[in-house]
């Protein structure tokens, strides 16, 4: 079964807004776990403008499953928080300063060298190491060369394009997936993943062990309750 990790960047800007400590996130993510998610994901910025750094140390002193940091890792204060806490994983984002969310992957071809410089950092400290791509199979291929253990294709394109024709959408996922299978990669995936196109993603794409979802799942659990939400969402990846 495909790992579903809960993104609560969400409920720390919904916190931030007021003030105080309500949602409390840290709250939130024992009771994702509670509820079965098998992964907890965050993503800082500099700005804080959800995540804080402090919630990332209270996240690793308490979680019990997977804890996936996101994040630039050109930013040295991003770098100094992952290694200060060893996540399972850290997932290279390239975000640049103010972004208001992902928007695009590595261009591994490009970046290789520096990428390889910053996957070694990770994963001599025992971090495993995802790298956020667009499914581009030249792309997979060079971030093979970097050392990286996965990638994390970028799904936007994907839920975009999936209600006009979900054939169409999902093509250039499963050429990047079996590119990942055949340059020995582990995959993961997220962005704009919902209930509405979660199943066809996971039964179409080989391979897949983890996604990554946030947005959606906050805004559903409004409606049907946070352990409703995660339990629809574990069935779309059975």
């Amino acid at each position: 079964m495909t790992k579903l990790s809960v993104n609560i960047n969400k409920i720390a800007t919904l916190r931030n807004s007021r003030g105080g400590n309500v949602p409390n996130v840290l709250a939130t993510a024992l009771a994702c776990e509670e509820f079965g998610a098998q992964g907890i994901t965050v993503h800082p910025r500099p700005d804080e403008r959800h995540i804080r750094y402090q919630d990332v140390y209270d996240l690793k002193a308490n979680i019990s499953t997977e804890f996936n940091i996101e994040g630039n890792c050109r930013e040295q204060k991003f770098v100094d928080l992952v290694l200060a806490n060893t996540p399972a994983q850290v997932t290279l984002v390239p975000d640049a300063e103010g972004q208001l969310t992902s928007n695009h992957g590595w261009n591994t071809i490009n970046n290789r060298v520096y990428l390889s410089e910053m996957v070694k950092l990770f994963k001599d400290r025992g971090i495993r190491v995802s790298i956020f791509v667009d499914p581009d199979e030249r792309m997979v291929e060079a971030a093979a060369e970097t050392g990286t253990d996965r990638i994390e294709l970028y799904t936007e394109a994907y839920a975009t394009e999936f209600h006009e024709n979900p054939e169409l959408a999902i093509e250039p996922y499963v050429k990047a997936a079996l590119k990942a299978q055949e340059v020995g990669l582990g995959l993961n995936a997220g962005h704009d993943l919902d209930l509405k196109n979660l199943q066809y993603f996971k039964q179409n794409i080989p391979g897949l062990l983890e996604v990554s979802i946030g947005h959606a799942l906050i805004a559903d659990a409004l409606f049907l309750g946070l352990e409703e939400t995660i339990k629809r969402y574990l069935v779309c990846l059975k």
